[in-house]
């Protein structure tokens, strides 16, 4: 599980960065939602890995709370639209 964290969190953030290009900007409105799911299974996956799994589930937490803040920041400074 903390595997998928992980890479849920790196998909999440690459979808933040092709969403920072212009004209892509509504892209935010599928990568938040899809981000913030990716949080929720990062906060599950932290509270139930090994000791060892922890650093890679603890990474998709932190991928994925970058992911949110910076696409709702994006989508205030481009009106939601652009």
């Amino acid at each position: 599980m903390a595997a998928l964290s992980f890479t849920w969190g790196l998909l999440s953030l690459a979808g933040m960065i092709i969403a920072f290009f212009p004209c892509l900007g509504s892209l935010n409105w599928i990568n938040i939602p899809f981000a913030a799911i990716g949080l929720l299974i990062s906060y599950i996956s932290v509270n139930t890995a090994s000791p060892q799994d922890k650093s890679k589930a603890s990474a998709g937490v932190v991928l994925c709370s970058i992911a949110v803040v910076l696409g709702i920041i994006r989508l205030i400074a481009g009106f939601g639209v652009v």
